[in-house]
């Protein structure tokens, strides 16, 4: 296939009618540049130039390819431009896997950044209610960054960005209201508002109560720690969420769980020195986890 610099010398040659003048445009030797020739007319089985005793003459044959030559080397610049801007974090896609209570807690501050300072960066956001599910996405090539609780294993780059907090939910009425926390034993008996299989934190919950003994007594499931806070507030039964689902505030009321039980935050990529990454991971650090208001 004929090399880009090949397409320049049939350019210049047809620019400047002139095998001396088209070599000092490019910076070539006059023999470089009819190497150049000779292998674009091997390609394309048939000359570009006819050489005369007074220069050169383009042939038809070198003209349409030249035209199409002006198209392939425009193209050529704008992806060695694109690529640039994308090495210097200006443009280019960047997509996200985040665990779904987390979009609007930690990651909409970071995006509104972005979308002011970086206009020419597409970003994808996909929201999952499984961290394992998400590495299985990363794994495939199908996202850039996951952020959310710690999967249960990856090989992947994967950096803690803090702890949050898991607490326990219930409505206004409810005895718990009356308590500063609630102990796992405490939830024993009660109707639980638990949640799909398909969710990390059924998971996540079924080990926490196994390993205290307490055996839990679900009244409905949810895909959705957000839709779980809500129906507990409402008085559907407690539950225990991750305090990134609070952001819009259950009816009820808040507990710390006692002692109180944290699970780590990370962000995991398999391309950590890819420009957009890179930066996407250092606003990731530098912003850290909000601050929950728990009382209530």
């Amino acid at each position: 296939m004929a090399t880009l610099r090949a397409l320049q010398c049939l350019v210049a040659l047809v620019d400047t009618g002139s095998v001396t003048k088209a070599a000092a445009v490019l910076h070539l030797s006059q023999p470089a540049l009819s190497h150049q020739i000779a292998g674009l007319e091997r390609e394309l089985s048939t000359p570009v130039v006819e050489r005369r005793a007074r220069g050169v003459r383009v042939t038809a044959a070198g003209l349409a390819a030249a035209e199409e030559a002006r198209i392939a080397l425009r193209a050529a610049a704008r992806a060695v431009e694109a690529g640039r801007q994308a090495g210097e974090g200006r443009s280019g896609r960047l997509r996200l896997a985040c665990a779904e209570t987390m979009a609007v807690w930690l990651l909409v501050p970071i995006l509104r950044r972005w979308s002011r300072e970086r206009p020419g960066v597409r970003v994808d956001l996909s929201e999952f209610t499984s961290s394992d599910k998400m590495v299985e996405i990363l794994m495939a090539g199908q996202a850039d960054v996951v952020v959310g609780p710690e999967p249960s294993g990856t090989t992947a780059c994967m950096e803690v960005l803090g702890d949050e907090e898991m607490v326990v939910v219930a409505s206004a009425g409810h005895r718990f209201a009356g308590q500063s926390s609630v102990s796992v034993a405490e939830l024993a008996g009660e109707p639980f508002v638990h949640y799909t299989p398909d969710n990390g934190n059924a998971v996540w919950v079924d080990q926490f109560v196994d390993r205290h003994q307490v055996a839990l007594q679900p009244v409905l499931r949810t895909r959705s720690p957000r839709t779980a806070v809500q129906l507990a507030g409402a008085g559907m039964g407690v539950t225990i969420a991750p305090a990134s689902a609070l952001v819009a505030r259950p009816d009820g009321v808040v507990r710390r769980l006692a002692p109180p039980v944290h699970r780590s935050v990370v962000a995991i990529t398999e391309t950590p020195s890819d420009a957009l990454v890179s930066r996407f991971m250092t606003d990731l650090r530098r912003s850290g986890l909000p601050v929950v208001d728990l009382s209530a």
